[in-house]
């Protein structure tokens, strides 16, 4: 089995938490399956669960490179020296990345407000860029753009390989296949 959820913003991307934060659980109806992959607490979009342990090693392990495009929101208007720095990949802490898909984007229309909403600072612009990745380290796009000098402000993940978004709504799961 294969599940789509758009993950929404604050929710760990697991079944249980001693601390009574929302979960997984509070979203999936399915019982015996698991997130392939992960999306952090503060980010949303989304995220596959399947209870196909292969499934889930092709689309997570590195060595398959599946893309995953994420809708980025950043703090300032960000630049094409930027834009470009992401594409030939950027120094971290850990190392340098892959080259990453970097291009100006817009605010889409079908976006959900976020609850809570994403700071406004009157003198400072926000800007979208969406972003390609074939890696997916610890924090990865949040440490790219902070990098390249704009930090993520928002960040939505529209697409594991073949696997898209579309319009699921925040919260809501489609079955992909049984």
């Amino acid at each position: 089995m294969l599940i789509a959820l758009n993950k929404p913003y604050g929710v760990l991307c697991q079944f249980t938490d001693q601390a009574g934060r929302r979960t997984l659980a509070d979203y999936v109806a399915q019982k015996g399956v698991y997130a392939a992959g992960r999306l952090d607490q503060d980010s949303e979009g989304l995220l596959l669960l399947t209870d196909d342990g292969a499934l889930a090693h092709r689309l997570t392990d590195p060595g398959h490179k599946q893309p995953k495009t994420y809708l980025v929101q950043v703090d300032g208007a960000i630049t094409d020296a930027a834009i470009a720095a992401l594409r030939r990949g950027v120094a971290l802490k850990d190392g340098p990345t892959l080259p990453a898909g970097a291009e100006h984007a817009c605010e889409p229309d079908w976006l959900w407000p976020r609850d809570p909403p994403v700071r406004f600072r009157q003198t400072i612009p926000t800007s979208w860029l969406r972003l390609t990745l074939r890696e997916g380290r610890n924090r990865q796009v949040r440490r790219m753009t902070a990098a390249v000098g704009f930090p993520t402000l928002r960040l939505i993940r529209e697409r594991i390989g073949d696997h898209a978004l579309d319009a699921l709504p925040p919260g809501q799961t489609r079955v992909l296949t049984a």
